[in-house]
C-alpha cells in the first residue's frame, strides 16, 4: 500500500512539474507548482516527516506561492506568445536528448558517490530541533543553494516582466 501512494503521489509530483514548464500563463504554472508542493508533502509524510511535510504545505505552498501569484499579479504578466515555431522532428530530438543526456548524468552521479543504505519508510523520527540541526550542519549547502535559486528566479520573473519605458 505504501509503495502504491507513493507512485501514486510521485507521478501527480511528475505531471504537475511538467504542466508547470509546459504552461504559457504563469498562474497556471504557479498553480501547478502548488501541486508539486503538494504531492512532496505526502512523500514527505510517508517518510515519516510530519514536521517537513507541514512545512513545506505552510511554508512553499502557502507563503512563497502567494508572493509568487502576489508578483505575477502585480506586474500583470500575461500569457506568453511563442517566437519561434520549431519543427516536429527538433522536439522529439530534443526529448530523445533530453533523455539521453539525464541517463549520463544519473550515471555519472551514481558511479561517483559512494554506495548508501536506502530509504527507510518512517525511519526518522525527529522533533523541530533535530530538523534544524540536520538542516543546518548536513545539508547546509543544498538549503543555501535553494535559497539562491529562489532568489534567482524572483529577480529572473520581475527582469522578464518589466516593461520597457
Amino acid at each position: 500500500m505504501t509503495a502504491l501512494i507513493f507512485l501514486i503521489f510521485a507521478c501527480i509530483a511528475v505531471f504537475c512539474g511538467i504542466s508547470l514548464v509546459v504552461q504559457t500563463h504563469p498562474i497556471a504554472s504557479a498553480l501547478s507548482l502548488i501541486g508539486v508542493m503538494g504531492s512532496l508533502a505526502i512523500l514527505y509524510l510517508q517518510l515519516g516527516g510530519e514536521f517537513i511535510a507541514m512545512a513545506q504545505i505552510i511554508v512553499y505552498a502557502g507563503a512563497i506561492m502567494v508572493l509568487f501569484v502576489f508578483v505575477i499579479m502585480l506586474l500583470n504578466a500575461g500569457a506568453e506568445t511563442p517566437t519561434f515555431q520549431a519543427s516536429t522532428f527538433v522536439k522529439y530530438l530534443g526529448i530523445v536528448l533530453l533523455v539521453a543526456f539525464l541517463g549520463l548524468i544519473s550515471f555519472i552521479i551514481q558511479a561517483a558517490l559512494p554506495k548508501t543504505e536506502g530509504v527507510v519508510f518512517g525511519g526518522f523520527q525527529g522533533t523541530a530541533a533535530d530538523v534544524g540541526r540536520k538542516l543546518f550542519t548536513s545539508y547546509l549547502l543544498p538549503f543555501e543553494v535553494t535559497s539562491v535559486l529562489i532568489l534567482i528566479a524572483l529577480v529572473g520573473a520581475i527582469v522578464l516582466a518589466r516593461k520597457e519605458i
